[in-house]
């Protein structure tokens, strides 16, 4: 039985090329498992410089934060409203991202004796970025002589041009892409528009990290009052924004989110405390904390509500008040959850009516009343299911806002830009963008973007993929020293994947059981030799277990009764094949 969250298309098994002379002197180099040592080649390591650097990076590694493009005249501009107690208002945005990376720098500029204050977009109402209605209300509350942009601004010609109309100075920190025209501010700092090929995958929060250590660099230059202010201790926001975002945990980005874990762990932050609480997140922090407890919880208030509530959370030293905004961020993710799953439920009701894999390349589904909110989430779910580029769009007074999530080697960006005569715009990356429809051109639309994706994906295997990193020889090598290797590897992430392992002829032992709500995760103990793990496979619930199989895996340490032992995460389960020829 396939559940509706269930893909429609089994998975297309395909293992990593791997230089088996490279993994064999790692291997001996590093005294690492034979296992460990393939995944390493396969992933390009050669030496076992390059694999301690990637193993132990290190802060001091961060490269000078004036390399990015304009930072030099960012940083004049900001120091002489400091020392002329000039206002200023940060601009963010309302996803986790934008929300961290105005925490961080109206932290830093507080500490700089500021009263600089922070603005967030109201989703609904403004939409994303630095539009011209959001920065009217930021002038109208805040009054600044200078706004500072986070998380946005790079094409925001219009309201640059309205800042500048009002007298007002306009500096923009950004991640995005940029378009045909740059905002015209006093800087724009994005990694994006220079040569800094090594930043380029910086998350906002890593350009707003970049500005205030350009700014206290700048203070130490000329002898400013800067000794107190100690950014490492801001690493706990880098990491938050940094895996939420879901750039590549690469270079600088995996150097910031690993040592931003501990900094996690060991947060004095009041409202970060108390939100890992109610979520249940202990001292040792992972990515995957961020990415489905944290997070969601941080991104629930911008995408149904007020995001004000999450950067209140993160900037609040009063303790009743941290419990209160988590409660509450706690109940809006749930409330947010329930939305979703009602949205998932019509959108999947609605596709399965006319879906045809031979005539249908790109996915567009609208209806009156969906929440704007959500559709992101909901997209996703969809190109899960179908394995197709998807768009998802909320449709209101005449216009429809709609999510676009992508599948790999689809350019979504460029398919829009393919049909950008259908839309009023769009924006984004490869594989997810957002845009905005006329409700006249929704169908001129719906029909042109599946054109162009038909033309970019008719006959190719559009059925989803089963990576496998490495093969292991014995059920056994998953043991111990294989996962204190992977537990050394982390954080993974776009561009440092989780490892997934295989091992073929594996026996079922005992009867699959079905766990959790409705029965849709499968639990089982497999056996080889004399190896015997415990396996869980969440979503399987509804899935057929041969008596010998090959799985896919993962593995992950059980504490649940102290003795750390290591159990397999099932990421897919085939009929057992013989070992194909080398």
């Amino acid at each position: 039985m396939i559940g509706k969250s269930t893909p429609l298309f089994s998975k297309v098994w395909k293992s990593a090329e791997i230089d088996d002379a490279v993994a064999g002197r790692l291997a001996a180099e590093m005294k690492i498992p034979r296992p460990a040592a393939r995944l390493l080649a396969g992933r390009s390591f050669t030496n076992a410089g390059d694999v301690d650097s990637f193993l132990n990076p290190k802060l001091a590694d961060i490269r000078d934060p004036f390399r990015l493009p304009a930072m030099d005249r960012a940083v004049d501009r900001i120091w002489k409203a400091v020392d002329a107690h000039e206002k200023i208002a940060i601009f963010g945005d309302y996803d986790v991202d934008g929300i961290t990376s105005a925490a961080l720098l109206l932290s830093v500029l507080k500490q700089l004796g500021t009263s600089a204050a922070a603005f967030l977009p109201h989703r609904m109402d403004e939409g994303y970025g630095l539009t011209v209605d959001a920065l009217e209300r930021c002038i109208e509350e805040h009054k600044p002589s200078l706004i500072i942009t986070v998380d946005c601004g790079t094409t925001s010609v219009a309201a640059a041009v309205r800042a500048r109309e009002a007298d007002i100075d306009l500096i923009v920190t950004d991640h995005h892409s940029p378009g045909h025209e740059i905002a015209p501010a006093v800087a724009v700092v994005n990694p994006k528009l220079g040569d800094c090929d090594d930043e380029k995958n910086l998350a906002g929060v890593g350009v707003a990290f970049k500005l205030a250590y350009a700014l206290i660099k700048r203070g130490r230059e000329t002898n400013r009052a800067v000794a107190h202010i100690d950014l490492k201790q801001h690493l706990d926001l880098v990491a938050l924004g940094t895996v939420a975002d879901i750039v590549p945990l690469t270079g600088e980005n995996r150097t910031f989110v690993r040592h931003g874990l501990a900094a996690i762990g060991a947060t004095k932050r009041t409202g970060l405390r108390a939100l890992m609480q109610i979520a249940a997140v202990g001292d040792i922090v992972d990515a995957y904390d961020i990415g489905f407890k944290l997070g969601p919880r941080l991104n629930a208030a911008g995408r149904l509500g007020d995001a004000l509530k999450a950067l209140n959370l993160l900037t609040t030293d009063d303790i009743g008040l941290a419990l209160e905004l988590a409660k509450n961020l706690n109940d809006e993710n749930k409330n947010r959850q329930e939305v979703e799953a009602e949205m998932v439920q019509a959108a999947i009701a609605e596709l399965d009516k006319t879906f045809d894999e031979k005539s249908c390349f790109g996915l567009v589904i609208a209806r009156e009343g969906w929440h704007p909110g959500v559709i992101g989430i909901v997209a996703s779910r969809i190109v899960q299911r179908y394995a197709r580029p998807a768009i998802v769009i909320a449709l209101r007074d005449g216009v429809g806002r709609g999510s676009c999530r992508s599948i790999e080697d689809f350019d979504m960006l460029s398919a829009l830009s393919d049909c950008a005569d259908s839309l009023a715009k769009f924006g984004g990356h490869a594989m997810a963008a957002g845009l905005e429809v006329e409700f006249s051109q929704l169908e001129n639309f719906r029909s042109r973007f599946n054109e162009v994706a038909a033309q970019k994906l008719s006959g190719r295997d559009l059925r989803p993929v089963q990576k496998i990193d490495v093969w292991l020889d014995a059920l056994a090598d998953a043991d111990e020293r294989l996962l204190a290797f992977v537990e050394d590897a982390r954080p993974f992430g776009v561009g440092n994947t989780t490892p997934v392992w295989g091992c073929r002829a594996v026996r079922v032992a005992s009867q699959p059981r079905r766990v959790g709500n409705d029965g849709q995760h499968l639990k089982l103990s497999v056996v080889q030799g004399g190896a015997q793990r415990d396996a869980i496979w969440f979503g399987g619930g509804g899935r057929e277990v041969p008596p010998v199989i090959d799985m896919a895996f993962q593995v992950k340490r059980n504490t649940y009764f102290g003795d750390g032992r290591v159990d397999l995460m099932v990421q897919d389960i085939r009929a057992s094949q013989p070992e194909p020829a080398r």
